[in-house]
Parts: structure tokens; sequence; C-alpha cells
């Protein structure tokens, strides 16, 4: 592992028992993040993106089916803690989350200066009276007047609700910060509002950032990486600038073709077909059904991940070149027969 590397995560995966089976929701994922980085996790609804958040900060339902690999976090695999371990040392003391819904995850008989100064309480054994002045900062630091201290969740609008949200993920100072869809829900005005107070807690906090979203256009603010998530596997992560510019799966290509764009004539696209119910995953590429550049070993095997400062999971780049994809049926052909 490098010596900058906050986080990194190999072989993770977490599965659900349900009624119609077994949902691989989080299928062998790893991915890095640095210190001070900020990786952006994109992808449609129901891909497993806000399952990775859970699988990372051990926050399981009681139908877990399957749940291993291995999370180093700062060169520890957290994954070897025991639950009680892990809640004590690792969850809102060095990783928090901010939620989907803030009105959802705040308590609405419990004032929000109480909610945001509890995590000291809990983890720092310091008295109310220094948690609530920790609590201030955060709430300055953030953008909420100190008077909405007082104030319950039902009375604040949605973009203070989801600053509060993200004032008690800041409280404890932990390395590492995870972002479920924090600006769904939120007028356009807004939007810009939180992510640009993300991109400046990010410079004078030095905190990293795990951001789910599907959001691309905004996601755009703050990312340096970006990992794209596609039935529950990352299908290719690599640095935010060259991914903007020349994404590489077929599958980013047509996330990133979807985008509106303020210069140019070209129309927004879409992307043709359904993702694949997560129970019973077909034994091949799982975008294949869906890709424009099918072909017979799509459908049969699972495609490896092919790296070169850029990770892609395709058989497009199976020779290893992620600058020059196969181009046509007979390049097509010779991978099939080697």
């Amino acid at each position: 592992m490098a010596q900058d590397t906050l986080l990194r995560i190999n072989d993770l995966k977490l599965y659900f028992r349900t009624a119609s089976g077994v949902v691989q929701a989080v299928d062998d994922v790893h991915f890095e993040l640095a210190h001070d980085e900020a990786v952006v996790v994109i992808g449609e609804s129901g891909c497993g993106k806000s399952s990775l958040a859970k699988a990372v900060l051990r926050l399981l339902p009681r139908n877990v089916h399957t749940y291993s690999g291995q999370v180093f976090l700062n060169g520890t695999d957290v994954m070897k803690l025991s639950d009680e371990a892990f809640r004590r040392q690792v969850r809102w003391v060095n990783m928090s989350l901010v939620p989907q819904a803030a009105m959802n995850a705040l308590n609405p008989v419990m004032r929000v200066g109480d909610q945001v100064a509890e995590p000291m309480m809990v983890h720092y054994d310091v008295n109310r009276e220094r948690a609530l002045e920790q609590a201030r900062r955060m709430f300055e630091h953030v953008g909420v007047p100190l008077d909405f201290m007082q104030r319950y969740a039902f009375e604040l609008s949605g973009g203070m609700r989801q600053r509060v949200a993200i004032a008690m993920s800041l409280v404890t100072a932990p390395a590492l910060i995870i972002l479920d869809e924090p600006t769904s829900a939120l007028d356009v005005l807004t939007q810009a509002n939180i992510m640009n107070m993300l991109k400046r807690i990010k410079q004078e906090m030095e905190t990293s950032f795990i951001l789910i979203t599907h959001d691309i256009a905004t996601s755009s603010e703050l990312a340096d990486k970006v990992a794209v998530m596609y039935a529950g596997q990352i299908v290719e992560v690599g640095d935010a600038a060259r991914f903007f510019t020349e994404p590489l799966h077929p599958y980013s290509r047509k996330l990133m073709a979807s985008v509106p764009r303020l210069r140019g004539d070209a129309e927004p696209e879409f992307i043709t077909g359904q993702p694949p119910s997560l129970v019973g995953l077909p034994p091949g590429c799982r975008f294949a059904s869906r890709c424009p550049a099918r072909f017979d070993r799509c459908d049969e095997n699972p495609p490896v991940v092919a790296d070169d400062g850029r990770e892609v999971r395709c058989w497009l780049y199976d020779h290893g070149d992620l600058s020059t994809p196969i181009q046509n049926e007979t390049e097509m052909e010779q991978v099939q027969t080697e």
C-alpha cells in the first residue's frame, strides 16, 4: 500500500437474502483512496452504490448473506475488528456518513445542535458543554446560523438539514467522510452551494471524501477520481480529468453521453435496455445485453480488469493497452482464440 493511501478496498462483497434469492449488491469491489482525495462513485439507481457505503461502514441489515473482503484504513484491516471495536475505533471516529434524506436521518424530537454534539460525547467522553462548543464550530463551518442549534429538523429547509448532517459527520474530525447522495431532492442553487461548501471543507480540513451519486455534472466539481459502478461491480476507476474527457468502459461512455452539454449540438443519448437483476446475474459481462460493442466472449465469461493506471473491467481491453480498445470483428476473433 502506498504511504499516502488512506483507504484500500479489496474483494469487498455484500450479499443479501431476499424472498427472490440472494442479491449480490456489492460484488468483488476494489479501489483506493488517498489522503485529501475525493472519489466519486457514479452509476444508475440500484447498482449498489448505497450498499457499498453500508459495507465500508459496516452498517448492515439483518438479512446479510455474505460479507467479506478487506477494508484497509491507514494500513489496518478494519474488517478484522469486532463489531464493538469497529464502533468505538472506526465508525464516526475515522469514518463517518452523510446519509440520504437528512430529514429521515435526523431525530425529529431532538434539537439539531444536540444531535451534532452527540458523537463527541459518545466517542470522546466529553461533557455536553464542550461537545456543544465543537458543534457550534461545525455549524459555522458549514454555514448554519448558530441560533438554528435550538431548532428541530422539521423547522429547517432541505438545504439546512443537509448542512446539519454534514456538520454531524465533521464534528469528530474523521479522516474520511462518505456522502450518499448529499444533494438529492435539493434545488439546483442549493446543490451548487452544498458542493462549493464541500470543496472548501476538503481544502480547509484536509478531509477525504467518497461521494456516492448519480448526478455526473454535480460530481465533477469535487472529484479527483471517478469510480463507475454497474450491477454491483466497479467497472472503471480513473483520474477524474481523464475520465470526464475520455471514458473507457462502454457503460461509462454511455453515461457521459447522457449528460447535456453547454457547448456543442450533440443531443443527450440514453442507454437502451434495463440493468440486470442482482438476483441471478448473467455469467459473462453484466453490461453485455446493453453494450454496443458486445461480442461472443462477453456472454461467456466475466471480464478481467485491465490496469495501466486506470482500471477497466471489459473484454475490449483484454490485450492490456487501455489507449487502444479492440476496434473490429477481426481483433475480437483474435482475442477469442487466444
